[in-house]
């Protein structure tokens, strides 16, 4: 279990970091805020399951946590920890579903207390949480999610755990206990940028629909999306028979959907699971990106690449003085020298990509601080390394990295913060981030504390229509490109955008594109790209 403490006095967080028995709790992970916007970030990426929070903090208060706690739908307890014993605050305090209240100066005895009823409290509706899961939904009917988690948990482990051994043989007939397994690897991250716009839900809903018909289809596996790894789609095979062949369906299928050549990468098959993973990550990781050819490609995986990796690291001095005196020929400069030598060796990995991008990353937070620029979101991104036919491109890859360079010496040099966005601004990106779910005006005037007549009004003037009319207009967006997808069901794609009614998402579609989306889909695959054999 992880826990957070957020409060903006640091000998208060070190006195509960103290106090806590949080060991006899099971809570191995205690995280820090000194205030709430650091926690919301927190929070949101490591899903702590108890919260302790102050309630009077700088800039936003412990009530705006609380709130907003109770509308994320995260799967906690929250304590609250003040000096103020105050009606305002307990009374918010309890309306926001925190699990107790107690105050300062803390008495260890009290607090752990409370602390224990709240982990207690915690395992109890979780373990609800999960029978209620188990047993009220057809296993269909949570398939992908359940599958996500049931086999992320055995990827590191020799054996498959027996209760993935046991939905195996309920679901597919096939007892796996003691067979070799092989593990294929899809790397999402390229399919993710250039097709789907960063929508990573969207893409691994497209791409396991279309691995999960293939395999389905020959009985020989499954395919889920691995929890535990960002952005990698994971094929467990049982039957060696035809797996090649059926790679190269699903890699011609992914190809026609979303015009990228994503490698499929196989391991060595093992009776220990985490050997048959270890052996395809190596594979994936060492895949030479040069040797796209034209046509499928599903990868074997071969003997160990001895070629080496070129860090930024290594040129960072020479890169510094590039940036201190604003020369873009010195980049320049560095970034031919360095394409020649990918050139030379006839070499580059999905692993160099890794390693260029993380390094870069921590060298631009470093350049930023030294030069006391605060951290600039909208700082170019390049991620396009693909060409027309959907292949990698090392020169494609090289003018993405020169635009970053780019972006970052004139930014050093431009010293500007950016401003803070409007209210409107963060409606439409909220908008756009919820548009599968049933999104109405009055949630959004209570979301961003304004009136429905003033958002109503101020959005029509920003972006000249109304928010109804745009939410349509992204959701007919989005069907659009999930429509490229030739196997995906109509009311599969009305549900994804988020439409209940699959005739409804007809009419709407018709109505915006004066056709319905099988014409739209018949016409379009007219414009499907053509592979060379």
């Amino acid at each position: 279990m992880k826990a957070i403490i957020v409060d903006d006095e640091k000998h208060v967080r070190e006195g509960l970091m103290l106090l806590a028995d949080w060991e006899n709790q099971g809570i191995k992970t205690i995280f820090e805020a000194s205030d709430v916007e650091e926690a919301i970030e927190i929070i949101s990426k490591h899903k702590p399951e108890i919260i302790f929070t102050d309630m009077n903090m700088p800039k936003r208060d412990g009530i705006d946590l609380l709130k907003w706690l109770h509308t994320s739908k995260l799967n906690c307890k929250t304590i609250v920890v003040s000096g103020y014993d105050d009606f305002h605050y307990m009374r918010n305090a309890i309306a926001c579903g925190s699990f107790d209240y107690i105050l300062k100066p803390i008495q260890e005895d009290i607090l752990n207390e409370t602390l224990a009823k709240a982990v207690h409290e915690w395992k109890e509706q979780n373990q609800d949480r999960l029978s209620n899961i188990e047993n009220n939904k057809v296993i269909n009917e949570v398939k992908p999610l359940f599958w996500d988690y049931l086999l992320s948990g055995i990827l590191d482990k020799p054996n498959l755990s027996t209760r993935a051994i046991e939905q195996i043989e309920k679901v597919y007939q096939v007892n796996v206990s003691s067979s070799p397994l092989t593990i294929a690897l899809i790397p999402m991250k390229m399919i993710i940028q250039k097709k789907y716009r960063d929508d990573v839900n969207l893409a691994f809903f497209s791409l396991l629909n279309i691995c999960n018909e293939v395999l389905s289809e020959r009985k020989m596996g499954i395919a889920f999306r691995n929890m535990n790894k960002e952005e990698e789609l994971v094929l467990i095979l049982w039957k060696n028979n035809g797996i090649k062949v059926a790679l190269e369906q699903i890699s011609t299928m992914i190809y026609q959907c979303t015009a990228v050549q994503s490698p499929i990468v196989i391991g060595q098959s093992s009776i220990k699971c985490n050997e048959a993973y270890d052996s395809s990550v190596h594979s994936l990781l060492n895949y030479n990106l040069l040797e796209n050819g034209r046509g499928i490609k599903v990868v074997l995986e071969k003997k160990p690449i001895t070629k080496s990796i070129i860090h930024l690291f290594d040129y960072s001095e020479e890169i510094k003085w590039a940036i201190q005196s604003g020369s873009t020929e010195q980049i320049d400069g560095i970034l031919e020298k360095i394409h020649q030598m990918f050139v030379k060796d006839n070499y580059f990995s999905l692993e160099q990509i890794q390693i260029w991008e993380n390094q870069f990353e921590l060298l631009k937070d470093h350049w930023l601080k030294e030069y006391e620029i605060q951290r600039q979101k909208n700082l170019y991104q390049g991620f396009d390394y693909w060409d027309d036919f959907g292949f990698f491109s090392l020169s494609k890859f090289k003018e993405e990295k020169r635009k970053e360079f780019y972006d970052l010496i004139e930014t050093v040099f431009n010293v500007q913060f950016k401003k803070e966005k409007s209210s409107v601004e963060m409606i439409e990106e909220y908008i756009r981030a919820n548009y599968e779910k049933d999104i109405k005006l009055q949630d959004i005037a209570d979301r961003f504390y304004l009136s429905r007549e003033y958002i109503s009004r101020k959005f029509k003037q920003e972006y000249h229509e109304t928010i109804t009319d745009y939410l349509t207009k992204i959701r007919i967006e989005r069907a659009k490109g999930l429509l490229e997808n030739p196997y995906l069901k109509i009311y599969d794609i009305a549900e994804a955008v988020g439409y209940q009614n699959d005739k409804y998402f007809i009419k709407v579609f018709k109505k915006l594109e004066g056709m319905t989306p099988n014409e739209y889909r018949s016409q379009i695959r007219c414009l499907t790209p053509k592979m060379d054999k």
